[in-house]
């Protein structure tokens, strides 16, 4: 199993993240076993998760990336980075990394991660904590036509001829590539691979934003609509709030059900389930 050393040399060792080719070289084995934790991140949740996981000496924590962004935000701790190769991969890595725990908190548009999860626990019986953002709540001063996929947010946009603020990263721009009639600001952290739509801009920038960024943003384009992805929590909510304001309609794409097992709202929430496995797999021994 594992070796953690002392504490002082587990936290050396955490500020280097080596990624999952160096996981085992450079913890070892040991013969005092400590229970092992896979996140799969992703979120600035996931990334709060993992560092604070990475400060305790009763388990061991790995956090995931799936790799799609080049240079990622990381936490303290171990960091492994690609994907598993879907369910039977993610099973195989429970298995051979003997994982006890593993804690969903990938991005709430995530799904298919998250049911390769689901499956993956279920047919190995390790427990799974599935993490799950609240989607942002509507209020009076929204001016929100909510939508129930990307597909449907392009045909609305481009019937109305306007200027478009897209903001849902680069994964599903190419679901644009057919309007030929609305003017696109495409926003990512890296540069879209797929086909874009005719009329475009891109402006590769990393977040977060505040308020007045964004304000300024929609006013030097004139933009007439926002596309967004009801992703919840506050990152990314200074987009909305800007809308608001300028009363600007926000095309919104609605959050999608990730989960058929039960979810918990709040690190606080994970870290709860976390200390149960932690106490039964104590008195277990």
């Amino acid at each position: 199993m594992i070796n953690r050393g002392s504490k002082d040399g587990m936290r050396n060792l955490t500020g280097v993240n080596p990624t999952s080719d160096g996981i085992e070289s450079a913890l070892g084995r040991s013969q005092n076993p400590v229970l092992r934790v896979l996140i799969l991140g992703g979120t600035g949740e996931g990334n709060e998760l993992a560092s604070r996981l990475a400060q305790r000496m009763d388990l061991l924590a790995i956090y995931s990336l799936a790799g799609r962004v080049s240079a990622p935000k990381r936490p303290e701790g171990i960091v492994r980075v690609g994907g598993f190769g879907g369910v039977d991969g993610l099973g195989a890595y429970l298995v051979k990394e003997d994982i006890r725990m593993v804690v969903d908190s990938t991005h709430p548009f995530a799904t298919r991660i998250s049911r390769n999860a689901e499956l993956a626990c279920a047919s190995l019986g390790v427990p799974l904590v599935a993490f799950t953002r609240p989607p942002w709540v509507q209020t009076k001063k929204d001016i929100w036509h909510e939508v129930v996929d990307f597909e449907e947010a392009a045909r609305v946009v481009d019937s109305k001829k306007g200027r478009v603020f897209l903001s849902i990263g680069r994964q599903e721009v190419d679901r644009f590539a057919a309007c030929h009639n609305a003017w696109f600001l495409i926003r990512a952290i890296e540069e879209p691979t797929g086909p874009l739509p005719d009329l475009h801009e891109i402006l590769l920038r990393r977040g977060p934003y505040s308020l007045d960024e964004e304000l300024q943003l929609l006013r030097d384009y004139s933009i007439n609509y926002i596309i967004s992805k009801n992703s919840g929590g506050a990152a990314t909510y200074s987009k909305i709030q800007a809308a608001q304001l300028l009363k600007i309609p926000v095309i919104m794409v609605k959050h999608p059900v990730k989960h058929l097992v039960r979810t918990v709202e709040t690190v606080e929430d994970v870290i709860v389930e976390i200390d149960r496995l932690v106490h039964r797999n104590r008195t277990t021994r």
